[in-house]
């Protein structure tokens, strides 16, 4: 039986009992969160859920525990400790101190609610910088997350039943059509990667994991993202394949058309891991399409709990038919980008990877960034020439065109970036293609060589170690590529982009 929280909230809601200060209350499916000055106080919703019992005051307790556990070790900026919500001697109520509990409660630091992910996205301040540093943060959790034993597709085939049950029970909410498409996909869909998550499993990509990794979960502190509110009622739920943790987050951002960012926030993730993940790739459009389906549910579960059934069940049908389109993702294609240093290659790359299927985008792969792994050394750091050897290029673009032909297998497309000066390399990046079976373009960027020795010379921050010296040693040799589409790049990055949408078909 659910308990009555009415005097709780009361209570908490009230700013006499924050010296003053103004309290907002904020609601969720399983919580009931007050901010009041620099402090943020939270309880838990008696309620009970399929997948989730907060309805006794010991199931709170235990959860909230254990949500103090998970979290402050990686935002202790934020939590602090629980503490009881007490009946005091004169029968009122009072945090903290001797008396019967009546509510437990997890205090918290108050971070203004602008530095939420959320809100940065929806100002549009979720900026490049700011995308790649978070897929770098959660490779570093997921690294640190513990290890889990169990068989991933096991794990996803509950999830997939609790969807079916839950859904059963929304028709009216997300509507029949899309309750019974969802009916007919994602089972079929589990099967057929049933082997795969097995195997991801058993190569220990199975985690203690957040479990609810979406922008609002993440704020900015200090000018690094910082996960919190980890999912703590359920070891099961929040033990999962790592790169369906991170689809949450993709999902998220694609949600909210921010794709370049999603793009972003995937490629650094990636790049974090090594190349570890890419073959695993192949699972990501079931992840998200899982993780929007699990929104639409929650949605409608809030609004049931909160009121406003209407505007969730709006925002419930969305997040399914996000499910629906990315359960049937479009084909992979593979496009590489050439020209001397200073063409301006990587900042059309990142422009173009969001438009290219399928969502949320081509994996883009730098040769600058491939190279700086090969050799142990930050992206930032400055290489000595003994690393720009014929025999490193050409481990470079093996290292390239080997994750480029896993992450094809795996359903993606990639976007090579390179300077693709030696015939051979282009031979076979097209090659490749070939293997692949996908269809492959190739741009070549032109512009003349004192431009982009301005260029190389006013770089900051780049992961490039090219030289003034270096792009005229480039224009002495290099070889405009016969049947590689032309694109004059001595303009603005914008008129770059156009012609280059122009020549693909974008």
């Amino acid at each position: 039986m659910s308990q009555d929280q009415t005097e709780a909230i009361a209570f908490l809601s009230d700013p006499a009992n924050h010296a003053g200060d103004e309290v907002r209350h904020v609601q969720t499916h399983g919580a009931h969160v007050f901010l009041a000055g620099p402090d943020a106080y939270k309880i838990k919703r008696a309620v009970r859920y399929d997948y989730l019992d907060f309805s006794t005051l010991p199931l709170r307790h235990d959860m909230l525990a254990r949500e103090l556990e998970l979290n402050r070790p990686t935002a202790p900026e934020i939590y602090r400790d629980l503490v009881p919500l007490v009946r005091a001697a004169d029968g009122g109520l009072a945090l903290g101190g001797d008396g019967k509990v009546v509510e437990w409660v997890l205090r918290m630091a108050r971070f203004p609610t602008e530095d939420e992910l959320s809100a940065v996205a929806e100002r549009g301040d979720l900026d490049d910088a700011l995308a790649e540093a978070l897929g770098t943060e959660v490779q570093a959790y997921h690294a640190r997350a513990p290890r889990r034993d169990a068989d991933g597709a096991a794990l996803m085939a509950a999830i997939v039943t609790e969807l079916e049950d839950a859904f059963a029970g929304m028709t009216e909410d997300l509507g029949p059509g899309p309750v019974s498409r969802f009916h007919a996909t994602a089972r079929p869909l589990l099967g057929q990667l049933s082997p795969l998550l097995r195997d991801r499993a058993g190569d220990g990509h199975l985690r203690r994991a957040h479990g609810d990794l979406y922008l609002n979960n993440i704020v900015r502190i200090g000018g690094r993202p910082v996960l919190f509110d980890a999912l703590e009622f359920d070891e099961t739920l929040g033990t999962c394949d790592v790169l369906y943790d991170l689809a949450f987050l993709v999902m998220d951002l694609r949600h909210r058309h921010l794709d370049r960012a999603a793009c972003l926030t995937l490629d650094a993730w990636l790049f974090a891991a090594g190349g570890a993940e890419d073959a695993g790739l192949a699972a990501l459009p079931f992840f998200m399409g899982i993780r929007a389906a699990i929104r639409a549910m929650v949605e409608v579960q809030t609004g049931r709990a909160a009121g406003g059934a209407a505007e969730h069940a709006a925002r419930a049908r969305e997040f399914l038919d996000d499910a629906l389109v990315v359960f049937a993702p479009l084909p992979p294609r593979l496009l590489a980008i050439g020209g001397l240093s200073g063409t301006g290659k990587t900042t059309l790359a990142r422009d173009l990877a969001p438009l290219l299927a399928p969502t949320p985008g081509a994996v883009h792969l730098r040769s600058d960034l491939e190279r700086k792994r090969l050799a142990g050394a930050a992206p930032l750091e400055h290489l000595p020439p003994g690393a720009y050897t014929p025999a490193a290029t050409r481990a470079v673009y093996d290292r390239l065109l080997g994750r480029a032909e896993t992450l094809l297998g795996a359903g993606r497309s990639v976007l090579l970036d390179a300077t693709w000066l030696a015939p051979s390399e282009r031979a076979d990046a097209e090659a490749l293609a070939q293997r692949a079976g996908v269809p492959f373009s190739a741009l070549w960027l032109e512009a003349d060589t004192g431009t982009l020795q301005d260029r190389v010379a006013g770089r900051r921050q780049d992961a490039s170690d090219a030289t003034q010296e270096v792009v005229a040693r480039q224009a002495l040799h290099a070889r405009v590529p016969e049947h590689w589409l032309r694109i004059d790049a001595s303009r603005s990055p914008g008129d770059t982009l156009l012609d280059s949408r122009t020549a693909l078909g974008l």
